[in-house]
């Protein structure tokens, strides 16, 4: 934090960009926010320091703080901009076919920068989170979710999208090549502990895939109906 103060995440949207430190510095948001995406995808939130992305940018930090006041703008800045990638689909008549193409791109932008799940929790307050989560939660609506259940749903949906994310990004950085067959043998050692993972193939490279059994699970949590209306 390079002894700047932490503010409380989200704040940076509560607040325009000074117009002056357009004026002091070419220096842009935009730039200060490409940079910090590249460097969280080298170096991971860690290694994201002000101080690293000045250098970057071949700016000095006092630079930076023009446009943004803390580490914590800069994060809450990326991770809304990563979001932006993540296309939206035009609303069909379908909309848990809709929700399923929302999900699946949600899913793999997520994994190209496996920094970004572990910020969802974060307050999520810039225009491409709000954008993505309106849309979530209209599909939903579409599909006859209302009140709690709509609450509840869109958690479910929000949470399961993250956490694939986030335990795959964390197994493949983690692991090296004999990883998955050590933890395989583990579980084999001990078929008395272990009689149902052993039986359904618990940590198996197949029969189905990691994208399988995401669209599976994002299947289930979308067959359940919502509750007729009284």
């Amino acid at each position: 934090m390079d002894g700047k103060p932490i503010s409380s995440g989200g704040a940076v949207w509560l607040r325009a960009e000074p117009t002056r430190a357009r004026r002091a510095t070419p220096l842009t948001r935009e730039r200060i926010v490409e940079a910090a995406v590249a460097l969280l995808d080298d170096a991971g939130v860690d290694g994201l320091t002000m101080r690293r992305l000045a250098q970057r940018l071949d700016v000095t930090p006092t630079a930076l703080y023009w446009h943004v006041k803390t580490k914590d703008d800069v994060l809450d800045l990326a991770v809304d901009e990563v979001f932006g990638e993540v296309e939206l689909p035009p609303p069909g008549d379908d909309w848990r076919a809709d929700l399923t193409t929302l999900s699946r791109r949600w899913r793999t932008v997520m994994l190209r920068h496996p920094w970004a799940p572990n910020l969802v929790g974060r307050p999520m307050l810039g225009p491409n989170v709000l954008a993505r989560t309106e849309f979530l939660q209209s599909a939903l609506a579409r599909g006859g979710y209302t009140g709690v259940e709509l609450a509840v749903v869109t958690r479910l949906v929000a949470n399961y999208v993250i956490g694939a994310a986030l335990t795959a990004a964390t197994w493949h950085r983690s692991q090296n090549p004999q990883a998955r067959a050590e933890a395989r043998r583990h579980i084999a050692t001990d078929p008395t502990a272990y009689p149902t993972l052993i039986a359904s193939g618990h940590l198996d490279d197949g029969p189905w895939t990691d994208d399988d059994l995401f669209d599976r699970g994002l299947a289930f949590i979308l067959a359940t109906p919502p509750a007729p209306q009284s």
